[in-house]
């Protein structure tokens, strides 16, 4: 299937469940980490970063290094995973001017466990971000990305390089690069039976009926 195509039809929730079916019942990230504006859709695969707490900066140290290198090489259709030990009150890795690069580039939106700031500008680019808070630091000398396309664990969920992000209202699904094939038609599937249940419900069928006949709820 198409990429557009997942996109477009499914959502958050019936990929949770299909890869809750296939085994895989962690690649739901935490609560606390939201949308920026809850009518983006995020779909793309995973760059990751990792960071770590820091407590000062070293005279001549650019601690922007590997942040840099990342954001500019993004291609189209990333998703940058900035993992920083969420929830957090003092690691705000992303901002307007992360967010500008990324766009430029192509890139299909951010998600990190860390906060965000700028958030006025960035909701005027339309850029999908999904934050684990926002606040007004800068992440200099309070945290620094120490390596890039790494596996990271950002809101609660283990994410690989090049593993696939979905992200609503509801919130995001990591989805395993080695499962997606399988998953994305899955859950197509699943959606139209859906379409079905649904269909069914609002002429006034039994839940119970329906769900006997379809297996879905």
């Amino acid at each position: 299937m198409l990429p557009v195509d997942v996109q477009k039809r499914l959502y958050a929730a019936v990929l949770s469940d299909v890869l809750d079916g296939m085994g895989f019942r962690s690649q739901a990230m935490r609560p606390f980490v939201r949308p920026l504006d809850e009518a983006h859709i995020l779909f793309g695969r995973a760059r990751t970063g990792l960071y770590m707490p820091v407590y000062s900066v070293r005279e001549g140290e650019n601690p922007y290094d590997v942040e840099i290198a990342l954001v500019d090489d993004l291609k189209e259709g990333d998703v940058a995973v900035f993992a920083c030990g969420g929830p957090t009150d003092r690691i705000a890795p992303w901002g307007e001017l992360l967010t500008t690069a990324a766009r430029a580039r192509g890139a299909a939106g951010c998600v990190t466990d860390g906060l965000v700031r700028d958030i006025r500008a960035i909701r005027a680019t339309g850029f999908p971000v999904f934050h684990g808070g926002i606040g007004p630091l800068d992440s200099k000398g309070r945290g620094k990305m120490m390596e890039a396309d790494v596996p990271v664990e950002c809101g609660g969920v283990l994410v690989h390089p090049g593993d696939w992000v979905f992200g609503d209202a509801d919130g995001v699904v990591i989805i395993p690069a080695s499962a997606a094939s399988e998953a994305f038609a899955t859950a197509l599937a699943k959606v139209d039976s859906e379409t079905t249940t649904r269909d069914e419900l609002a002429v006034g069928a039994k839940l119970a009926d329906v769900f006997r006949r379809h297996g879905v709820l």
